[in-house]
């Protein structure tokens, strides 16, 4: 009999009455072992530490909310907010050690440099009229084809009922928004602290999803990990946005690709993902999302659920009233999300038998770009891109909230 190498050794997976596949020195999750096993072919290290990676979370921020568990919820917002907003030192000084010291060792990197974060901030405000078209149908919707969307179907804050889609995607315009406006992530602005209060979230939710009873950690790993967050989010919201972008029309310069990948580096910092997945350069963060998505396996219903949401969100975004008009627009919407996202994951997500010829939506909006350049003053293109991208962006009257949720269902949970 021959000798059994360690890609073939089968280990029992405890409570799922099936086999996972070790591979190498690492069990993957049994949803990831076929993909694993594929992408390992192709990047053995990349794929290890995606891997690796899908049962690790925020490796400095859930250690303390394990220590938050017994705080109330109205003192833990006041807590996180005086640490964020840097307003109540009374406050901050009255919360538990744990988080003052988190706060206390909260850094710049060494390899932060604001002033390279300049020409990537005036390429997204220079093409925005393109970008949050480019991530709802586009780098949006590849994203969700990866078990992150176990998080949301979970929750039902995307796919249940209720304007649950539309003010996730209004939250997430809001946070690219601040992101790229001029010193937007230094520390007393709105991108760093609309960052840092999704990683509370984050760090929140992955504590409710692994005590639920729905959350399988035998076959997806560990909720919104750091395979997820930075091998697949930052270069969806990174690069692949403006990669989409410039199939619309846009232009982005060298340069300006160099610079967004070093915000998003940065952001990627602020978030808590760990320097072990943290890309460095467009090439790394492109190698990783590609091994990444090999890992995955293939779209299934919750992922289908959550993107079909986001379809259904856009008329409202767009201040649609009519059937027919939001009917026509969702139609147009899947047509030019098939011509970014390629009909192979389309055909997956069950899109609609629309035109299949990638040129043809393409090829309209090259043209409708080159027509308003030529045609519109520059300023009032501004200044409609502006309005467009303001309206569909969630700024709530109070400010920046910073309750978290306190359940799983988003039907159960407090405002927040």
């Amino acid at each position: 009999m021959p000798a059994r190498t360690d890609a073939a050794d089968m280990t029992p997976v405890a409570g799922s009455g099936r086999l996972a596949r070790r591979i190498g020195e690492l069990d993957p999750p049994s949803a990831y072992v076929a993909g694993y096993a594929k992408a390992r072919a192709v990047d053995q290290e990349t794929a290890d530490n995606y891997i690796r990676h899908t049962t690790i979370g925020d490796p400095e921020l859930d250690p303390v909310f394990e220590e938050l568990a017994d705080v109330p919820p109205a003192d833990l917002h006041r807590f996180i907010r005086a640490g964020i907003e840097q307003d109540d030192e009374a406050a901050l000084r009255s919360a538990p050690r744990a988080l003052r010291e988190f706060f206390d060792n909260l850094e710049v990197p060494d390899w932060v440099d604001f002033e390279a974060f300049v020409p990537g901030q005036r390429a997204f405000f220079n093409n925005m009229s393109n970008m949050l078209v480019a991530y709802a149908v586009g780098s949006a919707v590849e994203g969700f084809s990866t078990l992150v969307s176990k998080s949301f179907a979970m929750t039902g804050r995307v796919t249940g009922l209720g304007p649950g889609a539309e003010r996730r995607l209004r939250q997430n315009n809001r946070h690219m928004v601040e992101t790229y406006f001029p010193n937007g992530l230094r520390r007393d602005s709105d991108g760093w602290k609309v960052s840092m209060r999704i990683r509370f979230i984050h760090a929140r939710m992955r504590q409710l999803l692994a005590a639920s009873d729905g959350w399988d950690h035998t076959a997806w790993g560990t909720p919104l990990s750091a395979a997820h967050v930075g091998g697949i989010s930052l270069y969806t919201f990174s690069i692949r946005q403006f990669e989409h972008a410039a199939a619309m029309g846009s232009a982005i310069s060298r340069k300006e690709r160099d610079s967004i990948v070093r915000i998003w580096r940065y952001v990627g910092h602020l978030l808590g993902v760990p320097d072990a997945i943290l890309f460095a350069s467009e090439a790394e963060a492109r190698r990783i999302y590609e091994i990444g998505h090999l890992c995955e396996p293939p779209p299934d219903d919750d992922s289908i659920g959550v993107a079909t949401a986001v379809f259904k969100a856009i008329p409202a975004m767009a201040g649609v009233q009519t059937d027919a008009e939001r009917r026509a627009l969702q139609i147009y919407a899947y047509r030019l999300s098939r011509a970014l996202i390629g009909n192979q994951l389309a055909d997956r997500y069950g899109y609609p038998n629309t035109v299949r010829i990638r040129s043809l939506v393409l090829l309209y909006y090259r043209v409708r770009a080159s027509v308003l350049r030529l045609l519109a003053k520059k300023a009032l293109v501004k200044e409609q891109a502006f309005e467009q991208i303001f309206g569909a962006t969630q700024y709530d009257e109070e400010g920046i909230s910073y309750r978290l949720p306190d359940r799983v269902r988003a039907v159960d949970q407090s405002p927040w």
